[in-house]
């Protein structure tokens, strides 16, 4: 009766030379899996290098999040594909010892169908978080908003995306559950400012006071490195018995939206009370 014994026994160089080639198919493809998941890395050098200097500096560390975030995506990667070519070639090389593959293959396919059915909302998460890394949606440091939540992503695994929101409070999204997310966080932000005067005040003096206003913050060496274009004065938004209301319109570096604006009415008030026009006070 033969054994694995006996056969190992009966070892011949046809054997080994099996033994060689599936080793040396293993390594090749630990090779070709090596240079796909590299593929998968974003370097932080391919990110944009024009526009305002703080604008590059933050498109840097945003290009270096997203470097060491699809780094850590393309070594798990690299790894699960290791250990799966690894029991792939030790599977193959069984028989050339006399064991029959057949209860390991059934063994392990009995696991990898039990695992998939009790596991599935995890496995949704994780394509869904390859999806997120790989089409470059958010990195850890973005702001985003997703649903009513607003704030900024703490930690970003395959799983779940943690979010640090206005409150303060730590919310946790499971990967599968974001349908529609708002990056807040990429190239530039955008807002508006409308600005109400009486209805009785000259209209060319208002929009003249507003575009000094305007003028004064571009040229401002402390705020100009905020600003990515703007602010300009748009015209009029809207005018009726009560007032007109005018908007100005200004474009910063990602975040910094809130700040600029709020400097911008400050700016804004001090003129028009310089020129002594007044703000529109309702019905």
């Amino acid at each position: 009766m033969s054994s694995p014994l006996t056969h190992f026994l009966d070892f011949t160089i046809a054997n080994g030379l099996h033994l060689a080639g599936i080793l040396i198919l293993a390594l090749l493809c630990l090779r070709l899996l090596r240079a796909a998941a590299n593929k998968l890395v974003k370097p932080a050098n391919s990110q944009a290098k024009t526009g305002q200097p703080a604008a590059r500096q933050t498109g840097q560390h945003a290009g270096q999040q997203r470097e060491a975030q699809t780094q850590a995506v393309a070594d798990k990667v690299y790894s699960i594909g290791r250990k799966i070519i690894w029991i792939v070639a030790g599977l193959t090389a069984l028989p050339e010892f006399g064991i029959s593959p057949l209860p390991a293959v059934m063994i392990a396919g009995c696991s990898i169908l039990a695992f998939s059915i009790s596991a599935r909302e995890t496995l949704r998460d994780v394509y869904a978080g390859l999806q997120i890394v790989m089409e470059d949606q958010f990195v850890a440091g973005d702001t985003i908003q997703a649903g009513d939540t607003v704030g900024r992503v703490e930690q970003l695994t395959l799983r779940r995306t943690l979010v640090r929101d206005g409150r303060g409070a730590l919310v946790s999204f499971s990967n599968g559950e974001l349908r529609t997310v708002s990056n807040l966080s990429r190239d530039w932000s955008q807002a508006f400012v409308d600005i109400g005067v009486g209805a009785a005040m000259p209209l060319e003096k208002t929009l003249q006071a507003l575009e000094n206003a305007a003028a004064e913050l571009r040229s401002d060496a402390a705020w100009s490195q905020a600003l990515v274009d703007g602010p300009r004065v748009l015209g009029v938004q809207a005018y009726d018995h009560t007032g007109t209301t005018v908007r100005l319109q200004v474009r910063t570096v990602p975040t910094r939206q809130d700040e600029v604006c709020r400097e911008l009415r400050r700016r804004v008030q001090m003129e028009l009370q310089r020129q002594g026009i007044a703000v529109a006070t309702g019905t």
